[in-house]
């Protein structure tokens, strides 16, 4: 990492630390943009990524995408061009150097909007590539994030400006080596566009019955090119996709709710739940009982902390 970019992230870290007391994600007066702060090392948490940048400051963090493994440091950006779920933790972290984390959302309608004011190429027959990479940072990215973050510290300015120094941020990304992978999203006949069409459909229904000939309609694609293009930008097939939406939706009304894991199993779509059982301690590694059991005392121990 350059002298130039240590600095800058040295910069950025004390603003984080002033708006973001204690460990967790923290909105800022920019909707888009948000404040990851951890104080020490964490467990594995399930989530869903929707498109963003994120850019490390301090600390280190790895995410499965799948079985595949994306590790990211300072120096580095992440990004998720889809909508993905994912597991992260974050893997170096203390009291008096925590993690530090800036986290862009955008959409494709933004990058589209770069696309046809820049002379920025891509192909709609462009190959299928994965809808996750993680990059070296560059000066140019990071004086524009740079800038957009210290509008936090000028409010007036953010309805005028913050646009503009977004459009900026994903611009230099699209410039980039992955460049072509992002600007993808906004292709609607590229293989990735379609793609996203199907995660979408996905999403809408994760509680009801998948008909894989319905999601290749959708997509305008073969039964066996959804299946080999879907694997390729989210890692799993589609079934895999909706069981790991279907799960991280059961635990968190599982953490929610005062209900039991029979309701909540039929609620997200499942029809056995010995099944659900089953597929939720593969997955997070505990029965659904104890997981929540766990995860309640690790949350009242943090308050206390």
């Amino acid at each position: 990492m350059s002298e130039e970019i240590y600095k800058e992230h040295d910069k950025l870290a004390e603003i984080i630390k002033r708006y973001s007391g204690q460990d967790g994600v923290h909105a800022t007066e920019i909707p888009s943009l948000f404040f990851i702060r951890e104080s020490k090392v964490t467990e594995p948490k399930h989530g869903v990524y929707k498109p963003s940048l994120c850019i490390i400051l301090q600390g280190e963090k790895e995410v499965f995408l799948g079985q595949e493994r994306f590790l990211y440091s300072p120096g580095d950006y992440l990004v998720a061009s889809v909508d993905l779920p994912v597991t992260g933790k974050v893997i170096k972290a203390a009291s008096d150097v925590p993690y530090l984390c800036i986290k862009l959302e955008f959409t494709p309608s933004q990058i589209l909007e770069i696309l046809s004011d820049s002379d920025i190429q891509v192909g709609t027959k462009e190959k299928t590539k994965r809808g996750m990479f993680v990059s070296r940072i560059e000066p140019t990215i990071l004086d524009a994030v740079g800038r957009l973050v210290r509008l936090i510290d000028k409010p007036k300015d953010i309805p005028v400006l913050a646009p503009l120094f977004t459009k900026e941020i994903l611009y230099r990304v699209l410039q980039g080596p992955y460049g072509v992978r992002l600007g993808q999203i906004a292709i609607e006949e590229s293989y990735t566009h379609r793609i996203g069409d199907v995660i979408e459909q996905i999403k809408n229904n994760y509680d009801q019955l998948i008909r894989i000939e319905e999601l290749a309609e959708i997509a305008n694609m073969s039964v066996s090119s959804l299946h080999r293009h879907f694997k390729e930008v989210t890692a799993m097939s589609p079934i895999q996709f909706q069981k790991q939406l279907r799960l991280q939706e059961a635990r968190r009304l599982l953490l929610s709710e005062s209900t039991d894991a029979a309701d909540v199993a039929f609620r997200v779509g499942y029809e056995s739940p010995s099944q659900f059982s089953r597929e939720y301690s593969r997955m997070f590694g505990f029965p659904p009982r104890e997981d929540i059991k766990r995860l309640r005392e690790i949350y009242d121990q943090r308050l206390n902390a």
